[in-house]
């Protein structure tokens, strides 16, 4: 029995990548190592980034004005990866983050997509409504707070730097990083300290 055909999209990308072996524009090698490292990216990635920058204010400035080199500083390689932004929120301004044609989306900090991220549904209304879509989701903001819409793209990926929660005073690295989920990492959601917490 022969092997079933391979998608065409497929087909194609095969093509293109053994051209560029030929051509000696990337090795095997290389191509494993982005492989390796596309599978075990994580939103813990970019949940120690935010905790970093509550921490420290000399990487929240590398943060907020280069995300690439403030990932490449944690260790995460962002070869081939484009330009990643990241929006600040502040008590006047929240961010949510949407990719309006697809689910563009920061995999190497953030890992994968989850599906709500990708839905049309999601995509759309984020446009129409975001206030009415965080607010369903259990994140309700203050009148006083302007939502910003922020289109991730395919030449630029936004990630989104979150409030640091009060009661985390004298909060470790570790501590901080486990309030940051995924979803406020792109601004669906709020990071929490647990009440009672204290600090280590």
């Amino acid at each position: 029995m022969s092997a079933p055909a391979r998608p065409e999209s497929i087909a194609a990308l095969d093509r293109l990548l053994e051209a560029l072996r030929t051509r000696g524009v990337v090795t095997d090698e290389e191509l494993a190592a982005r492989q390796a490292s596309t599978d075990s990216a994580s939103p813990e990635t970019g949940a120690r980034m935010v905790a970093r920058a509550w921490l420290d204010p000399e990487y929240r400035a590398l943060l907020l004005r280069d995300g690439k080199a403030a990932a490449e500083a944690m260790g995460v390689s962002m070869a081939g990866a484009p330009p990643l932004g990241v929006l600040e929120d502040t008590p006047a301004r929240h961010h949510l983050v949407v990719c309006t044609l697809c689910s563009c989306y920061p995999r190497a900090v953030l890992g994968y997509p989850p599906h709500w991220y990708k839905s049309f549904a999601y995509r759309a209304r984020a446009v129409r409504e975001p206030r009415a879509v965080l607010a369903e989701w259990g994140t309700a903001l203050p009148d006083s707070v302007d939502v910003r819409v922020v289109d991730s793209t395919a030449d630029y990926r936004w990630m989104v730097l979150p409030l640091r929660p009060a009661g985390t005073e004298g909060w470790s690295e570790d501590q901080l990083t486990s309030i940051v989920s995924r979803d406020a990492l792109v601004g669906a959601a709020l990071p929490q300290a647990p009440q009672g917490a204290v600090g280590g």
